[in-house]
């Protein structure tokens, strides 16, 4: 079920790794939180423009939002406050581009 709220958010987009999901659901523990999380840093991921639309990771070649930002949440690059709200870690490790 999990996998399938996940993938609306990857309409037109490469379909979510159903692994991401797992890894990402054992970091958060509540599959309603994850939904939010990476729903709200898709948003915005895909706003553009601002330093809250650049990823936190590296190599983002050919990945979809929502694979970006589950990656983001295995690789501790992003936290969340109780409501579910994305927030960047502080120390920003990313390669200048």
């Amino acid at each position: 079920m999990l996998a399938r709220i996940l993938l609306g958010l990857a309409i037109g987009e490469k379909i979510v790794t159903s692994e991401y999901v797992k890894q990402a659901m054992q970091k958060v523990g509540n599959a309603n939180i994850l939904i939010n999380i990476v729903s709200r840093r898709v948003r915005q991921l895909n706003a553009g423009g601002g330093s809250s639309s650049r990823p936190l990771i590296a190599d983002t070649v050919n990945m979809g939002a929502a694979d970006i930002a589950l990656l983001e949440i295995i690789e501790e690059k992003l936290t969340w406050s109780q409501e579910g709200e994305p927030m960047m870690k502080e120390q920003d490790d990313r390669s200048a581009a």
